[in-house]
């Protein structure tokens, strides 16, 4: 197969950015996330040459020579002896300093020698994140000379990813783990079942999309068909996050939220509420949960190998006090059967909902206080639950729906919110109730069009922004402004760019108000593997010109493994692209002997076709209608999700909004006999 090159053209002129002040001042605090606790800045810096790997420190120091390696290209040896000395970063482990909480670390930089300290490889962890951000974002690599001492006000900071509704890959979710880790983020919570709204399948319970997303061997049938988790590799997944200091929190949700179940075993769904209640009366409702939940949770070498267990109890019905006192005992029964595992119970906050007499087990239990009306946090406290705060109003990201956040307010979260803050109720900072925080993706929409990568460009300024906000609180001291600019200079994480943003000569991220041509080909080759770019993220143009040849229907212009773009898709014979099962036609189409130029634009919310310099088309967020009346389907037939949504042209009923973005995937080319010619891609990042 030939190869074709394409020229990177990012060699500018361009000022690094440095981290050093003029030198002969004291150096000011570098900016990281999470901010630093205290910083005391002094002249000069130092670049890490060697590490140096004290008693109980291997593993971490092998992690950042590691990640050193894959972000810079530079090899940095780990040595086990030895004096200090220039160019050398020593990490310590000592208990004997009373003053350095569990996740808590110190950084000396001096020119003759830098030393991280911790009381735990944990903090020790933290710190080579540090390190790693204050690096990255210099071409020189270079650390500012200073002591800082830094730890978090809250224990518990994490995110919460709905995989019932969207199926997310594993080779997600591993990525997903390394960017909370690189944010000193510890808690990544798996929704591991859930369901559709009736409305957008015809409101037939049988036709809405449900899935439970783990392998089950007890339950062969229950498994989703369209993406679920192996035993061994969400057990791998879990043992590999952990190492990086994120736990996986699974989550099965029970008794409402369980279509899967239903679907799967009909006679455990409710017929007084719908299907997607279990039927909390039904007398085989307990042997089958408790054999699911030993199935993962049992034997030698469980599934669930972290130490925390959800099992949902979120919004089931409270119509009458003895659907409460059944859905307060099935609480109470499943707290207590994952503690009896050895796990520490969690669950959703639901017991004001569902307040009555029979008693929930509240001692060592973690809440999710997401809405007051559900849980009233400060009678959870009386009642002695550990919350965390993870407040719908405030955190909940529900891409496309309308409602709740498509992009959290980050500035208003930013300067406003804290852990302490659980919808209407404010308590102290650091009032021990309080676990910490986290934020959520609620994927409530299956089949409008949002792929993984629509997700991500969501969580990411999410990730950042609630990072610094759980680790330090109110103390927070950066303006948001210059936050809000710094946090593009740092990496999602060590080998992670799913947000496929470029970067410069020097190695820093090409930021926003920064427009660059990345890259310029002559002559397009087909059937050609592409060297540099392998695609571009959100806030490009990619631009040719085309002499048109007969081209059969499926010819791929440029591809990914995970994206297509077509200059004759499968379907329509019409320009356009798929990812993820989501066909986009243009209202396009190539033909013989034409001349024309083409260019594609694209943000996170449209992917724009110019033909000759004019707007062809614009495939912007689709407005669709659910309706009982059979009109004419306006859903997208070339779509390959197993469970489709039956949606119109116009309605009063519920609305979706189906997603038409492309990350542009530049890795292949395809087989195709028109000549391209004069092939460019360049990026103008927004955020």
């Amino acid at each position: 197969m030939k190869k074709a090159t394409l020229i990177l053209a990012l060699c500018l002129l361009c000022a690094p950015l440095h981290i050093l002040s003029a030198p002969m001042h004291k150096n000011p605090k570098p900016f990281v996330i999470p901010e630093l606790q205290t910083w005391k800045g002094a002249q000069g810096g130092a670049c890490v040459q060697r590490i140096v790997a004290r008693k109980g420190t291997a593993e971490v120091a092998r992690q950042l020579a590691a990640d050193w390696q894959q972000m810079f290209g530079q090899s940095v040896a780990v040595v086990t002896k030895g004096k200090l000395q220039k160019g050398d970063l020593e990490l310590v482990v000592s208990s004997k300093d009373k003053t350095l909480g569990k996740e808590a670390y110190n950084l000396s930089v001096a020119e003759n020698g830098s030393t991280l300290t911790a009381s735990t490889t944990q903090g020790l962890y933290w710190g080579t994140r540090t390190v790693l951000q204050i690096a990255e974002q210099n071409a020189e690599r270079e650390l500012p000379c200073g002591v800082c001492h830094d730890e978090p006000q809250y224990a518990l900071r994490g995110f919460m990813i709905d995989c019932g509704r969207k199926f997310f890959p594993m080779s997600y979710l591993r990525d997903l783990a390394k960017c909370l880790a690189y944010y000193k983020m510890n808690t990544l919570q798996i929704h591991l079942n859930d369901n559709g709204f009736p409305q957008y399948f015809g409101n037939d319970w049988n036709k809405t999309q449900s899935a439970f997303r783990l392998e089950s061997t007890y339950f062969p049938g229950l498994t989703a068909k369209d993406g679920s988790y192996g035993k061994d590799e969400f057990r791998d997944f879990q043992i590999e996050a952990a190492k990086m200091g994120v736990e996986v929190v699974p989550e099965i949700d029970i008794p409402a939220h369980c279509l899967a179940i239903s679907h799967y075993r009909p006679s455990l769904g409710s017929k007084e509420f719908n299907p997607s209640h279990l039927d909390l009366f039904n007398d085989n409702l307990y042997p089958f949960l408790d054999s699911l939940f030993a199935e993962y949770l049992g034997g030698k070498n469980p599934v669930f190998v972290s130490s925390k267990v959800n099992i949902g109890t979120d919004e089931y019905s409270n119509a009458r006090k003895d659907v409460v006192e059944k859905f307060r005992a099935l609480t109470d029964r499943y707290l207590r059967l994952v503690k009896s595992y050895g796990k520490t119970p969690a669950c959703w906050g639901a017991l004001t909902h569902a307040k009555g007499d029979t008693p929930v087990m509240s001692d060592g239990v973690i809440m999710n206080c997401w809405y007051n009306g559900y849980a009233q946090p400060r009678d959870m406290k009386e009642q002695g639950y550990k919350l965390v705060s993870i407040p719908d109003g405030y955190v909940y990201i529900v891409p496309a729906a309308g409602y709740y956040y498509d992009y959290l307010n980050t500035q208003s979260l930013y300067n406003g919110w804290t852990p302490a803050q659980i919808g209407g109720e404010k308590f102290d900072e650091q009032d021990p109730s309080i676990l910490g925080g986290m934020f959520a993706v609620w994927n409530d929409h299956p089949g409008n069009g949002i792929t993984v990568r629509d997700v991500h460009d969501r969580v990411m300024p999410a990730l950042q922004t609630l990072s610094t906000k759980c680790w330090r609180g109110a103390e927070t001291k950066t303006p948001f402004a210059e936050f809000n600019m710094n946090r593009l200079m740092l990496s999602e994480a060590p080998g992670v760019n799913l947000l496929a943003r470029a970067y410069d000569c020097e190695g820093l991220w090409i930021l926003p108000g920064d427009s660059r041509e990345l890259s310029c080909v002559d002559d397009l080759p087909a059937n050609s593997t592409l060297d540099g770019l392998k695609e571009v993220g959100y806030g490009y143009e990619v631009s040719f010109h085309i002499e048109g040849a007969d081209e059969a229907k499926g010819t791929v212009l440029t591809s990914t493994d995970e994206t297509t773009f077509y200059l004759s898709d499968p379907e329509t014979g019409r320009m356009g692209f798929e990812r993820e099962g989501y066909f986009c036609p243009f209202n396009y189409r190539v033909n013989k002997n034409v001349n024309e130029d083409i260019t594609i634009k694209c943000n996170a919310n449209e992917t724009v076709l110019l033909v000759n310099g004019k707007v062809r088309e614009r495939l912007d967020r689709q407005k669709l209608y659910t309706t009982a009346d059979k009109g004419a389907n306006a859903y997208p037939q070339q779509c390959k999700q197993q469970w489709m949504p039956e949606v119109f042209p116009e309605s009063n009923k519920s609305v979706m909004y189906f997603q038409r973005t492309l990350v542009f995937p530049l890795q292949k080319t395809g087989d195709f006999k028109s000549k391209i010619t004069d092939f460019k891609v360049s990026s103008s990042p927004k955020h």
